[in-house]
């Protein structure tokens, strides 16, 4: 009788060190989320925001009351407008910044910031104009420094409420962390936001996670625009599934892996932001979807939409590189270009009808063409 297989082996975590002292730039809703979790997990934190009032307010009041109202946070975080004083022997940095204004902001980090100081993206976009990934903004802007990202579906009340929350962590790995790879800036990391609601999942596919993160609020958009004028839950789901083909195609063309986006940066964070109007992005389409003007939405006040701005640059960049993404072109027409929302998303269901595995070549005329 031949020998069975051995058992395999159960994989054994191993010890490493967390960053002891966290900054966190941006104090919007998830920026301080992300400062409590980090509190919680018990680094030293600091918080920046750019408006001197709100800062005033969250050291009044242990709340931030304009951007997370209710949410008392936990006792130790030092809150400041002073980019100096945040950074100042920081050993890891959050950046939660609109991406629009990620190169100014890294602009005034970048005097301040100890080169050994690892930097996760915790924004999500594609560059409008040149088409580059936000790590290659930082990159350029603050170079020598090790990018990573942190998505995933989160919505900042129910994570800084510590309702249980699951993330993705990604970061280059260099030959060395391939051996070592607890001694990675993403192990670290994790283990640095770590908790008993904070679960942090470690990648090496920056690329990934970055497109993913990037599209998928553009999904989002065009899931609310169609809830809002009237279509159901099959609409929707179709939607999610071809913004989940969409991401893939994007994310490999981009020297990213397929199978990252049916993790949490991917499938989990595009399911999340498409099914709630808690996102903005799919508040957004909502409304629009009702037919209020683009000034009177979320009451007139300004409200920055990631996926309004990442419509253009996800669709130039598609274009640029030969990617057909037809949900994004979809709402970047009817956003940026003047496109009707019903009859645009009419041509979208209408286009040649096509076999779903790649593996089969196929297209024919769709009927409602006549």
């Amino acid at each position: 009788m031949p020998d069975q297989a051995a058992p395999r082996r159960a994989f054994q975590p191993v010890r490493a060190a967390p960053y002891a002292c966290v900054a966190v730039i941006g104090a919007g809703a998830w920026g301080t989320a992300l400062a409590a979790l980090a509190r919680q997990a018990g680094r030293e934190v600091r918080l920046w925001g750019r408006n001197g009032e709100d800062i005033a307010a969250i050291r009044r009041s242990g709340t931030n009351p304009r951007y997370l109202p209710g949410v008392d946070l936990p006792e130790g975080i030092t809150a400041t407008s002073d980019m100096g004083e945040a950074l100042a022997g920081a050993e890891s940095v959050l950046i939660v910044t609109p991406s629009v204004t990620l190169r100014e902001i890294c602009r005034q980090m970048a005097p301040h910031v100890a080169r050994s100081a690892p930097l996760v993206l915790c924004a999500k976009g594609i560059e409008t104009g040149s088409g580059k990934l936000l790590s290659e903004v930082v990159g350029e802007e603050m170079p020598g420094h090790q990018i990573g990202a942190l998505s995933g579906p989160t919505f900042a009340r129910e994570a800084a409420l510590n309702h249980p929350t699951a993330v993705t962590l990604a970061f280059p790995f260099a030959q060395a962390h391939r051996r070592e790879p607890h001694l990675a800036p993403a192990a670290r990391m994790a283990l640095s936001l770590g908790s008993a609601s904070f679960r942090p999942y470690i990648s090496d596919d920056l690329i990934g996670v970055e497109v993913a993160g990037a599209v998928k609020n553009v999904v989002a958009i065009a899931c609310g625009m169609m809830t809002g004028a009237g279509y159901a839950e099959n609409t929707r789901a179709a939607l999610i599934t071809w913004g989940i083909d969409e991401m893939k195609a994007l994310a490999e063309a981009l020297g990213g892996r397929r199978e990252t986006i049916a993790g949490l940066s991917g499938i989990g964070d595009l399911t999340l932001t498409c099914s709630s109007t808690t996102s903005r992005n799919m508040s957004f389409g909502v409304q629009l979807g009702r037919g209020i003007a683009r000034d009177a939405v979320f009451d007139g006040n300004p409200v920055v939409v990631e996926g309004e701005v990442n419509a253009i640059s996800v669709s130039d960049l598609a274009d640029r590189i030969g990617i057909e993404m037809p949900v994004c072109r979809a709402v970047h027409d009817i956003l940026h270009a003047g496109a009707g929302l019903r009859e645009t998303f009419a041509d979208l269901w209408a286009r040649p009808l096509t076999a779903e595995h790649r593996a089969l070549n196929l297209a024919l005329d769709h009927p409602a063409r006549g």
